[in-house]
C-alpha cells in the first residue's frame, strides 16, 4: 500500500544510509523498522487486568430511571440529604 508521510530531513539521511549499508530499498529499511518496533511496544506494553470494582446491594433500587440523569441526580441528593 501506498502512502505520504513527513520525515525529518536528518531521519530521512540515516534511514537512506542504512539501506546503503545494508543493500535494502529505503522502503524496505522503514518497513523492517515499523515492524520492529511494533513488536517491541506489543510485547512489553501488555496492559494490566482491568479489575471492574462490584458493591455489594441489592441491585437497582425500584422507581429510578437509570437512562435518565436527571432521575439518577435526585436520587443521589436524596440520599445525600439522610
Amino acid at each position: 500500500m501506498r502512502t505520504t508521510i513527513d520525515v525529518p530531513t536528518d531521519l530521512l539521511k540515516k534511514m537512506k544510509e542504512r539501506a546503503l549499508r545494508s543493500n535494502r530499498t529505503l522502503a524496505r529499511v522503514i518497513e523492517d523498522a515499523l515492524r520492529e518496533s511494533l513488536a517491541r511496544r506489543g510485547s512489553s506494553a501488555k496492559a494490566a487486568p482491568f479489575k471492574l470494582p462490584t458493591f455489594r446491594g441489592d441491585g437497582l433500587r425500584g422507581g429510578v430511571d437509570i437512562e435518565s440523569n436527571a432521575s439518577l441526580w435526585e436520587t443521589m441528593d436524596a440520599d445525600d440529604a439522610r
